[in-house]
């Protein structure tokens, strides 16, 4: 990778966690609907709800540093992590395929990829993830868990039997209420998966047996 390649990845990322700073607003009307319904993905629409700086670079560590090259992403946003994840898989020899249910979302998120000059190396299926993942069929050695909270567990479960020893399981925002479900289920398989809590208790990293 030359320097140029670099700089452009570094360029698209500050570029983005720059605006992702404005999410307050964008997140002010979703917020007040929940007040009288439970919350949905499109009242998020225009918000990325992303990962910070820190966790895209531990991400992309972690993927280097364990030489995974199948990459399974529940939750692209805008494409901040999925850059991460990229340009990790990008130095492995591996691919991400990713999922993100809102079409505006996957449609800025594949710009903005492209922009990062990453789109060889990333995948983008859209629709709901316990669809568009449901044939999946090849082995995986790292899962991001960051898009919808009460859907962890399932898709989890649907998921793990392509996990082998080694697989790197890394589930966000663990401290929301939703992901209870998920939390319980690693907790009671600790023959099958070794867990430990990160970025200030805001993180599940597991790696499968």
């Amino acid at each position: 990778m030359n320097l140029d390649q670099k700089m452009n990845i570094e360029k698209t990322l500050k570029a983005l966690h720059h605006d992702a700073q404005k999410d307050y607003m964008r997140m002010g009307k979703g917020i007040v609907k929940s007040i009288f319904r439970p919350m949905q993905p499109a009242d998020f629409k225009h918000a990325y709800l992303p990962i910070s700086k820190e966790q895209g670079v531990h991400l992309r560590e972690l993927i280097i540093e364990n030489d995974c090259k199948q990459v399974v992403e529940f939750g692209t946003s805008f494409g901040i992590s999925t850059i991460y994840l990229a340009d990790a898989v990008r130095q492995t020899g591996g691919k991400v395929i990713s999922t993100e249910l809102l079409k505006n979302k996957a449609e800025k998120a594949s710009q903005n990829i492209k922009d990062a000059g990453l789109n060889d190396y990333v995948e983008i299926k859209i629709g709901d993830a316990m669809e568009t993942l449901k044939d999946h069929h090849t082995p995986i050695d790292f899962l991001f868990l960051d898009g919808w909270k009460d859907l962890y567990l399932p898709l989890f479960q649907m998921l793990e039997p392509h996990f082998h020893s080694g697989t790197l399981i890394y589930a966000d925002n663990m401290d929301m209420a939703d992901t209870a479900p998920y939390a319980n289920y690693i907790k009671l398989k600790k023959n099958r998966y070794t867990t430990r809590s990160i970025y200030h208790g805001k993180a599940f990293l597991s790696l499968a047996s």
